[in-house]
């Protein structure tokens, strides 16, 4: 009998899936029976052809095929294939700790929590997924969420990729397959509005890969941004204060532009404003450059203001899309849907 199902929604990972898997059969896992359930977005890299190979290698790795590509349909076709009553989620830019199976029962076990996951770690490829790695780790560009705190160990909203029951399923239902991004964030907090627990452990360790392009970069948090619109509205539920920063300050840069220029006299107040960011994010940028290397300093910068704009520019359009304009997630811009891998 299976003991846990392990799910990798994966598209385009050819330079990541054998890491990734590598990393999974080398677990260190007390005799516990695990199958690993490769669900692939249609990839057209030759993600496909390494899979079919390792596939034919290892009865242990089985093959599904995602023709919506999306990574909540993934999860859901992984879940509903999952032979074992205890189901896990991992991603295919993520290197895993040779505990990290055993880990995440045991911490299960322990807590009781319905949902349980480590902290989100990230660990750059490239110079420029380096510099997105560092300035990832960093409050002056994320702010404090306790997932990117590698200390923190206790109850929190949501988590790092996860670990469930697979009746955790029956009870709140699968992954909503609206969403393109943050359909874990819905996910969560449907299991805490259902009464469930989360909890987060330093001891469940892993690496992500961040993005290996600016570009990417801005796709990917602008739309964050956009998609957690989309969740708030779907709960009825406040922003935090770490997604709307982000917004009111790239409103404020382009009203503020507009008005310096229609009322010359705002200018200088303006010119302040942008003066105090670029002191901000050259700030944190050199204490980023002081953990990870000074050759990333001149990078920096642009990271950090690529991770302020995409995400707060994202939410702007998200809240006019779908509460000013009431249209729903299956008809948003391509900028809002299109694949970042």
């Amino acid at each position: 009998m299976v003991d846990i199902s392990i799910i990798i929604p994966c598209r385009n990972e050819k330079g990541y899936i054998e890491n990734c898997i590598e990393s999974l059969l080398s677990q260190d896992a007390d005799n516990i029976e695990y199958e690993v359930l490769v669900v692939d977005g249609d990839s057209d890299d030759g993600t496909k052809d390494i899979l079919h190979k390792i596939v034919k290698s290892n009865d242990r790795i089985k093959y599904l095929c995602n023709k919506e590509k999306l990574v909540s349909n993934a999860l859901n076709i992984g879940i509903m294939n999952a032979s074992s009553p205890i189901v896990m989620r991992m991603d295919a830019h993520t290197v895993y700790d040779k505990f990290y199976v055993k880990k995440c029962l045991k911490v299960m076990r322990q807590t009781c929590a319905d949902n349980v996951g480590g902290v989100w770690t990230p660990k750059g490829d490239g110079y420029i997924s380096r510099a997105i790695a560092a300035a990832f780790k960093s409050p002056f560009a994320i702010g404090n969420a306790k997932s990117h705190n590698k200390n923190y160990e206790g109850w929190v909203d949501t988590v790092y990729l996860g670990c469930w029951k697979r009746s955790l399923f029956d009870k709140v239902g699968l992954f909503d397959e609206e969403l393109v991004r943050n359909q874990d964030d819905e996910f969560n907090l449907r299991i805490i509005k259902s009464g469930g627990k989360i909890w987060q452990s330093p001891s469940i360790k892993c690496w992500y890969v961040p993005r290996n392009s600016l570009y990417s970069l801005w796709k990917q948090y602008f739309q964050y941004g956009f998609w957690k619109v989309r969740v708030i509205q779907k709960h009825k539920m406040f922003a935090s204060y770490r997604h709307i920063i982000p917004a009111l300050f790239v409103m404020s840069v382009l009203l503020g532009l507009i008005m310096s220029i229609i009322f010359p006299v705002i200018y200088p107040l303006y010119m302040f404003l942008m003066l105090s960011y670029l002191t901000f994010i050259s700030v944190g940028s050199m204490q980023c450059a002081m953990k990870d290397g000074w050759t990333l300093l001149t990078l920096l910068p642009i990271v950090i203001s690529i991770y302020h704009f995409s995400y707060g520019l994202g939410f702007l359009l998200g809240i006019w899309h779908f509460i000013l304009l009431g249209k729903s997630g299956k008809e948003v811009p391509k900028t809002a849907s299109e694949l970042t891998r």
